[in-house]
């Protein structure tokens, strides 16, 4: 599709704005449970509105659960939450044909994956074959069983939660799935008076149970429709893909990013300017995400990484080094 056609199909203004004050509700209903995070909240919501999946890769106790289980509240939406232990089977997940003796057929039984969001709670902890399931239902939005397919609800975000710290009986992701998880975040320990907070929210009950939905799936669906809409101009494309590309020949990485990263990175850039009720990415938007989007598809090289050089500080410096563009009037 040329440029001409792209501006053509650029959401209108009032669209726009709905978007806006629909993640402005969405953000708060969030925040009266999870106190000081912001940022990692809206990363979550780039994500659904790009249709991607989150990888959290932090310590236990910091409130995952809860900021995944208060986001499908707010988007009035189903909330299923998988342990992953050793002897978890890929059918746990997606589910599996029962026999029914009265009608002697059998019967699909849907897995805990049929919800708008899931937590895959400790990914690393299950076997190959049972996290290639959740990816592949990640990928494919849908699950197969004996040949029939059955497809998952829509908006479908997965949030997969790994330990840094104990990996002893872990079964790491490899790189071709990490690449698989739209953008990677941590939760991080919260600020002092953000804590005290936390402790007076929670002191006499759950702030879980007064979170009213802000919007419908279907709301969502349609404003993922309109966040595909938003136009991204030839010089901000370039830009993309200079960052992306530079990932590849920079002599601290040994791995670049794929193909698949430079589209995620276009769609995180396109989902933050809908959320600013913009119907055009600029050069801001791309950098905010090049980080959550990047960090986790890299590998730094052995040198780098004994240096103790962080994968985030490699791709700072990097972004550093790119040309940021001034978009022309006639392409904003």
């Amino acid at each position: 599709m040329g440029s001409a056609a792209q501006v053509t199909d650029r959401p209108d203004e009032a669209t726009l704005n709905a978007i806006r004050v629909t993640v402005d509700r969405l953000r708060a209903a969030v925040e009266q449970v999870i106190v000081g995070k912001r940022a990692v909240i809206d990363r979550l919501l780039v994500a659904i509105l790009a249709e991607g999946h989150v990888l959290i890769e932090d310590v236990p106790g910091i409130g995952k659960t809860k900021l995944a289980r208060s986001l499908s509240l707010a988007l009035g939406g189903t909330f299923h939450r998988i342990q992953f232990t050793p002897d978890l089977l890929p059918s746990d997940v997606s589910g599996s044909l029962v026999f029914d003796q009265r009608s002697a057929t059998f019967t699909f039984h849907p897995g805990p994956v049929f919800a708008n969001v899931v937590l895959a709670d400790e990914i690393n902890r299950a076997g190959p074959r049972t996290q290639s399931a959740l990816l592949e239902a990640m990928e494919e939005r849908q699950v197969t069983v004996e040949r029939q397919t059955y497809p998952l609800p829509r908006p479908f975000l997965v949030v997969a939660t790994q330990n840094p710290v104990e990996l002893e009986g872990t079964f790491p992701l490899p790189e071709a799935q990490l690449d698989r998880f739209f953008l990677s975040t941590a939760v991080g320990y919260p600020e002092r008076e953000d804590e005290r907070e936390m402790l007076r929210r929670f002191r006499a009950q759950d702030p879980l149970t007064e979170v009213q939905a802000v919007t419908t799936p279907e709301e969502m669906a349609a404003m993922i429709g309109t966040v595909r809409q938003v136009y991204i101009g030839a010089a901000v494309e370039d830009y993309v893909l200079d960052i992306v590309r530079l990932t590849r020949s920079h002599d601290e990485i040994e791995l670049g990013a794929s193909p698949r990263a430079a589209l995620a990175l276009a769609r995180a850039a396109q989902a933050t300017a809908a959320m600013n009720g913009r119907g055009f990415v600029i050069p801001d938007d791309v950098r905010a995400m090049a980080l959550p989007v990047l960090a986790h598809r890299i590998i730094p090289a052995a040198r780098v990484e004994l240096q103790g050089r962080t994968k985030e500080a490699i791709l700072s410096d990097l972004i550093a080094q790119v040309p940021v563009p001034v978009e022309e009037e006639s392409d904003a």
